[in-house]
C-alpha cells in the first residue's frame, strides 16, 4: 500500500433505526459502535462511503 494520506473516521451516531445500507457501510468503514475510530486511506473509495453516513461519522483530515 502507497504511503499517503490518512483521514481519522469517529463513529458518533448510532446505527439504530438506519437502513441497512447505512448500516453495511458503517461495518465496511470498520465502526459498528458509538465512539469508535478508524484510520484509513483517503481514497475516492472511501470518502464516497463517508459521504453515505456523514451524518453518523466524524472526519478528521491527518497528512503523512
Amino acid at each position: 500500500m502507497a504511503q499517503g494520506k490518512t483521514i481519522k473516521i469517529t463513529q458518533t451516531g448510532s446505527h439504530i433505526g438506519r437502513t441497512d445500507d447505512q448500516r453495511a457501510t458503517l461495518i465496511g468503514l470498520g465502526l459498528n459502535k458509538r465512539h469508535r475510530t478508524r484510520e484509513l486511506v483517503d481514497s475516492p473509495e472511501v470518502r464516497g462511503m463517508i459521504n453515505k453516513v456523514r451524518h453518523l461519522v466524524r472526519v478528521e483530515e491527518e497528512a503523512r
